[in-house]
């Protein structure tokens, strides 16, 4: 297996793209514009804003969002200055108050993030409660540029990957993590293909 690398622009994407291909051929059916980096800031704000975003409209969490920067609260620092109250009282529930505060709690090392790999990523993110392997795969594969992240239990993924191999039914994460496997070390474009694909066949985006 070739050793991941950093996805860092849309030449470096271009290039693991072409490889992939070579290794499995139905990718060459995305359109190609359709495959974007999709790059997203890193640190405690992103983690912040996957919390904010479990289970609730984008258009709800961006209002919550707004509040919470607007008071100050998308610092760890300012988070742990004040109560779970004064959280849930900007939107958010009583779970994510708590989850918010975890990840104040945690002092993540977050410029030590950039020098590990995918697994050691998810390891120290998902030690913190609230941050589940999808959360911290997005934020390997989106924040950290990994090349070879996979986040399998996305569901969009697994029903773009049903349609583009034509399987009887949708595979489950650990069927699509099997699937994936030959794919290294291009699996973050991968599902920025499959991502795509489900864009064009469903006519809606399958992440944000």
């Amino acid at each position: 297996m070739a050793d991941a690398y950093l996805l860092k622009d849309p030449d470096t994407l271009a290039i693991g793209l072409a490889d992939l291909c070579q290794i499995e051929p139905a990718f060459a059916r995305v359109d190609p514009a359709r495959i974007t980096l999709r790059s997203r800031e890193a640190g405690f704000v992103a983690l912040a804003k996957a919390i904010i975003s479990q289970q609730v409209s984008v258009a709800s969490a961006n209002a919550i969002t707004a509040r919470l920067s607007d008071a100050g609260l998308l610092r760890p620092e300012a988070v742990l200055g004040v109560q779970e109250e004064d959280l849930r009282a900007l939107g958010l529930s009583r779970q994510k108050a708590g989850y918010m505060r975890a990840l104040a709690e945690a002092q993540i090392d977050y410029a030590a993030l950039h020098h590990q790999n995918t697994e050691a990523v998810v390891a120290t993110l998902t030690a913190v409660k609230g941050i589940g392997r999808w959360t911290a795969e997005i934020y390997a594969m989106f924040a950290l540029g990994h090349s070879d992240a996979f986040a399998a239990g996305d569901l969009a993924l697994q029903e773009a990957a049903r349609l583009l191999f034509d399987l009887s039914d949708r595979p489950d994460e650990r069927r699509l993590r099997a699937l994936a496997t030959p794919w290294a070390p291009h699996r973050a474009i991968a599902a920025r293909a499959l991502w795509g694909y489900y864009h064009m066949v469903k006519e809606r985006e399958g992440i944000t």
